[in-house]
C-alpha cells in the first residue's frame, strides 16, 4: 500500500487497505454530484491511510494511464466518441482492469448495474451508491427506462453493499434486496460563511435581489413551472437560473419563452467561488426537483444558509426540513415567490433552520466520516484489510 512519508511516520495510523473507485468520470470534478462527492471522498480516504484510486474517462484512443491528485491515484481509461456508448465502454473497460488490482471495488450509480455481475463471479466485495430512482425519470425515454429498471435489479442482486443516500432510497431499494445489505448515508457539502459579492457583477444582480435555480434543465426539475410563476408580475427583482439551454430543445425553448425580462439565463457556471457567491448572496434559493433522494445542490444552498422554496415531496423535505417553504402548485410558487422578497422574518427564520439543518447532518466531516467506516467494514468482510 501506498502511504505518504507523514503516514508512515505516524505509528498511531492504524494500516488501510486499497480501494478502487467507479462508475464516474472522475475527477477534478466537472459534471455532477457524483464526481463532486468522490472529489471529497477519495483525498479523504487517502489522508486516513486507504491506497485510493480513481477511474477517469477519457475521450480518445490508447493504453490507460495513470497520474495523481492531492495524494490520490488517478487511472484514466481512453474510450473513443461521447455519450451513452461510450460510458458504457468506460464502465465495462475499468470494471475489467479493476478485477485485476487488489483493493475494495466502488461504485457510483447503476446505468451498467449488470457489470455488477463481474465482482460477483470473481468473488470480490462490492459497494454500489445506487443514487436514486432513475428508471422513473421523465427525460428518459420507454428504452432508456428499461435499461435503467433493468440495470437497478443487476445493481441490487449482485452488489454486496448498497448505498442509499436516504431513506426513501432506503426503502425502495429494500423492494429490490434484504435490508441487511442496505446502509443509508446522506450527501454532504462545504459551509459557506462568506463570499465576494464582487463575482456577480457579470449577472447584472445585487446581494439579496434576486432569486437562483440551479439545476439540468429537465421536466422533473419543475424549472418551467418556476419560471413561469416568477414571471407572472413585475418583481422589481431578478431570477437566476443556471444550466444548459440548447436552442433545439422544445422543453428549453419552453422555458424561456415564459420567462420575464427579469429572468436570467448565464449558462451554466462550474467555478467554485462564482457559485459560492451566487448562492451565498441570493434572497433565496429555488428547488424544483421531484423525484430523487438526497440532492446535492440543495444539500449546498443549505451549507451556506439559504432560504429554500422546494418542490413538496418526501425527498425534499427530509432533506431541507424546517430550512425551506414548500410548494405544490404554480399558484403557490408565485405567492411565496412574493413572501420571499418581502418578508424579511419569514427569510430569516428559514436561513437560520437551514444552517441548524445542514450542522447536524449534512456536512463533509460526518458524512465522510459514515461512509469510511462503512467501507472499513466492507473492506474486512472482503478479506481486503492488509
Amino acid at each position: 500500500m501506498t502511504r505518504t512519508p507523514d503516514q508512515m511516520a505516524d505509528p498511531t495510523l492504524t494500516p488501510k487497505p486499497a480501494i478502487l473507485l467507479l462508475g464516474t468520470r472522475g475527477i477534478p470534478a466537472a459534471h455532477g454530484g457524483f464526481e463532486t462527492f468522490v472529489e471529497n471522498l477519495a483525498p479523504y480516504l487517502a489522508e486516513q491511510g486507504w491506497d485510493t484510486y480513481v477511474y477517469c474517462q477519457e475521450e480518445g484512443a490508447g493504453p490507460i494511464w495513470t497520474d495523481s491528485y492531492e495524494g490520490v491515484t488517478l487511472i484514466h481509461v481512453p474510450v473513443k466518441g461521447s455519450g451513452t456508448k461510450s460510458t458504457i465502454v468506460f464502465d465495462w473497460n475499468a470494471m475489467r482492469d479493476a478485477l485485476k488490482r487488489k483493493g475494495l471495488l466502488f461504485s457510483f450509480g447503476y446505468p451498467t448495474g449488470a457489470f455488477a455481475l463481474l465482482p460477483r463471479l470473481a468473488g470480490r466485495r462490492h459497494v454500489i451508491n445506487m443514487d436514486g430512482v432513475e428508471w422513473k425519470r421523465s427525460q428518459f425515454g420507454t428504452i432508456g427506462k428499461l435499461a435503467y429498471y433493468i440495470n437497478e435489479r443487476f445493481a441490487a442482486a449482485f452488489g454486496h453493499r448498497l448505498i442509499a443516500d436516504h431513506p426513501r432510497i432506503a426503502d425502495h431499494l429494500a423492494t429490490r434486496a434484504g435490508r441487511q445489505k442496505i446502509t443509508m448515508i446522506a450527501y454532504g457539502a462545504e459551509s459557506v460563511t462568506d463570499a465576494n459579492p464582487t463575482l456577480l457583477e457579470p449577472l447584472g444582480v445585487a446581494p439579496d435581489r434576486y432569486g437562483v435555480v440551479i439545476a439540468r434543465p429537465e421536466l422533473d426539475n419543475s424549472i418551467l413551472e418556476l419560471v413561469a410563476a416568477f414571471s407572472r408580475r413585475p418583481r422589481d427583482r431578478k431570477l437566476v437560473v443556471l444550466g444548459n439551454f440548447k436552442p433545439d430543445n422544445p422543453y428549453h425553448q419552453a422555458v424561456q419563452a415564459a420567462a420575464s425580462n427579469e429572468v436570467i439565463f448565464p449558462g451554466a457556471i462550474y467555478e467554485k467561488p462564482s457559485l459560492h457567491a451566487l448562492r451565498f448572496h441570493a434572497r433565496f434559493y429555488a428547488h424544483g426537483h421531484r423525484v430523487g433522494g438526497t440532492n446535492p445542490s440543495l444539500v449546498e444552498a443549505l451549507g451556506v444558509g439559504n432560504a429554500v422554496l422546494a418542490n413538496d415531496n418526501p425527498f425534499n423535505r427530509w432533506v431541507a426540513d424546517e430550512g425551506a417553504i414548500y410548494f405544490s402548485t404554480e399558484d403557490e410558487i408565485d405567492q411565496m415567490t412574493e413572501a420571499l422578497f418581502t418578508d424579511d422574518a419569514l427569510v430569516g427564520r428559514l436561513r437560520q433552520s437551514a444552517r441548524l439543518r445542514f450542522e447536524a447532518a449534512l456536512t463533509w466531516p460526518k458524512i465522510l466520516a459514515e461512509y469510511e467506516a462503512m467501507l472499513l467494514e466492507e473492506a474486512r468482510l472482503g478479506g481486503e484489510m492488509p
